[in-house]
């Protein structure tokens, strides 16, 4: 798919990645940019894209393997595992941390952005710490860690915790201090997200608080790492429509320009990333967009000109590999997908108990929703001879919809439609199943304004729309996702042939 924009060779337009890049972070190697995202329950996970302009980004690749332990991380966990990580650069190394809210704050290193990284080390155990952010003070040889809470799992939000850190990044020298308590600060509610910096004698924490729907950017300062930190609001909707500019992070170029990416929460679509101009006031304190508010157009950074680039979303499968844009829904087992000698995917049918509820099942390799209206298409052959086995093409969220096919009891191919609402436990027909007479099909969901989004199949005789539109759903914190997956009844125990994809594409509608 290409990336669609209105830029010109001087200007760019919001977002700059428009789809589910949630809570960025970012960091500036010599002439080179590298950003991270949180990647939840996926597996790999930790995506790591660069960029030479901060305009055009590429995934280069991923920075975690498998999710820890592998035991929880066997089934699927959509909206655990990997919250908003923090990239950094120091002593010749890539470092990012993460907070994992059921299990506590990790962290994993590299000499290169590619790797190889280290397995995650656990910093500090405990429920319902997040959003961890690491700082090395260059001068004192000091090092700090701030992290934020989840009160789902620890009763308690809204403030923020320090501590003095091992300057190898191993262990933390306390036990923690409250740095910033935000019940404190009238109007101000589920601050989080805290990213920690230095300048100009100062120490910062550039943290969203309000929620990630209607929220705002805040900035702190303290010349204490350990505070009293003083706030202030410097980045909010006011009369534009990107609704809660919420968390991400700061960077410097070469030559002094500084720059902001933060997301946006669009429902279904995810949190998509914006790109705003940043300067220092007056007063001492940044100013964040058009004097606080999130631009939409805006003249790019004075940075060498770039050809146009988007994360890649279109695959052929060569060899039988998929493209670094897929991610599984959970730890994958062996064999789920096959290399051969031609192109296409070919994904064996794992069998499962839960076959009937996409939403359980780990074999389901996904990538993001595109966040403008697009037609996915991809090839599909069911080879395998098991009843019941089928294979799709998806829409997964809190609810889900998919089309595909289904070998039969009596041999025979069907092509099927079926969904299940948010709250229903299993799927069921959106549409009467047809003859697919050679087993194949050219399936097609094309999403429209609002990810409304139109099934359509092709067993030989042209595109036919099935069912009803479905209006693709997120789950609490993931953006909807499109899936590919094959599948069949039983216990999870073993195979049953497989099902090939061909020809995976994504174009604008």
């Amino acid at each position: 798919m290409t990336h669609e924009t209105h830029e010109t060779a001087e200007t760019y337009t919001n977002p700059v990645l428009n789809a589910d890049w949630s809570d960025p972070d970012v960091v500036r190697v010599g002439d080179d940019y590298y950003l991270t995202a949180s990647s939840f329950g996926r597996v790999p996970g930790l995506p790591l894209l660069h960029s030479r302009d901060l305009v055009n980004w590429t995934l280069v690749g991923h920075a975690l393997d498998r999710l820890e332990p592998a035991a929880v991380f066997d089934e699927p966990r959509h909206d655990c595992g990997v919250w908003a990580p923090s990239l950094r650069h120091h002593d010749d190394r890539f470092w990012i941390f993460w907070g994992d809210p059921d299990q506590g704050i990790f962290q994993i290193n590299a000499p290169e952005i590619r790797g190889p990284w280290t397995k995650p080390h656990l910093l500090k155990e405990g429920k319902g710490l997040i959003d961890a952010c690491p700082l090395w003070d260059e001068e004192t040889g000091e090092a700090y860690l701030v992290h934020a809470w989840a009160k789902s799992r620890s009763g308690v939000k809204n403030r923020l915790t320090g501590h003095r850190m091992h300057p190898d990044g191993t262990s933390l020298l306390d036990d923690g201090k409250l740095i910033v308590d935000a019940d404190r600060i009238p109007g101000w509610f589920t601050l989080e997200g805290p990213k920690l910096y230095q300048h100009d004698g100062w120490f910062w924490i550039l943290a969203p608080a309000g929620g990630v729907e209607t929220g705002w950017q805040g900035a702190f300062r303290s010349r204490e790492f350990f505070g009293p930190y003083e706030e202030k609001v410097v980045l909010e909707q006011k009369d534009t429509d990107v609704n809660g500019p919420h968390q991400g992070g700061w960077v410097r170029t070469r030559s002094g320009e500084d720059w902001f990416l933060h997301f946006q929460q669009r429902g279904a679509y995810g949190r998509v990333v914006h790109l705003q101009p940043m300067r220092w006031g007056t007063d001492g304190w940044p100013v964040l967009g058009d004097e606080g508010a999130p631009v939409a157009v805006h003249r790019k950074p004075d940075l060498p000109p770039q050809p146009p680039a988007a994360p890649a979303t279109d695959d052929d499968f060569p060899g039988g590999r998929h493209g670094r844009q897929w991610q599984w829904t959970a730890n994958p087992g062996d064999g789920w997908a096959t290399q051969h000698s031609g192109d296409g995917l070919r994904l064996t049918c794992v069998r499962s108990a839960d076959t009937h509820d996409l939403r359980k099942l780990p074999s389901v390799l996904t990538q993001r929703l595109p966040g403008i209206p697009s037609a996915v298409e991809v090839g599909l052959r069911l080879d395998s001879e098991e009843p019941g086995a089928r294979a799709g093409l998806a829409v997964l969220g809190d609810a889900f919809g998919w089309i595909g096919l289904q070998r039969g009891t009596d041999g025979t191919v069907h092509l099927v439609h079926r969904f299940a609402e948010a709250v229903a436990e299993h799927e069921r027909d959106a549409e009467h199943a047809r003859p697919a007479p050679e087993g194949r099909a050219t399936l097609r969901i094309e999403i429209g304004a609002g990810a409304r989004c139109r099934f359509l199949a092709d067993t030989g005789d042209g595109f036919r729309p099935s069912g009803q539109v479905f209006a693709a759903t997120p789950w609490r914190w993931v953006g909807a996702l499109l899936g590919l997956f094959a599948a069949a009844p039983g216990d999870g125990q073993g195979h049953a042939g497989a099902a090939t994809f061909t020809q995976f594409r994504i174009s604008a509608l």
